[in-house]
């Protein structure tokens, strides 16, 4: 990024991330997204993520995220149960393991810090 920018998250044009089969619990969920600013070493990612209903598992980085549309409810293990839907702000930490039960398509802008 060379300059300051604006986006309008919801239209915002994503690429398919396909998930690593492995990560699918049940259902088909597909995975799109944008990478809109990087740092130049690499270590600090914002962008735009979005999943179709299902139900997968991942290992988290530091990120905080704010949910634009749709709904999921995401298990930490050992942790808490976070229920996020439009407008919410959730915080993940580096190792959290995680299971995703999407509940409709949901789109975030997310700050991950590596």
């Amino acid at each position: 990024m060379t300059h300051s920018f604006a986006l309008h998250i919801p239209d915002a044009d994503l690429t398919p991330e396909p998930l690593d089969p492995e990560q699918i619990v049940s259902g088909s969920p597909e995975v799109t997204g944008k990478v809109v600013w990087e740092s130049p070493d690499g270590r600090q990612i914002r962008g735009i993520w979005q999943i179709t209903p299902g139900v997968v598992t991942d290992t988290e980085a530091d990120e905080l995220f704010v949910v634009v549309s749709g709904s999921a409810t995401i298990e930490v293990e050992d942790g808490p149960t976070l229920t996020v839907g439009p407008g919410d702000m959730a915080m993940l930490r580096a190792g959290d393991r995680t299971t995703w039960t999407v509940h409709e398509t949901l789109r975030k802008a997310y700050a991950i810090n590596l």
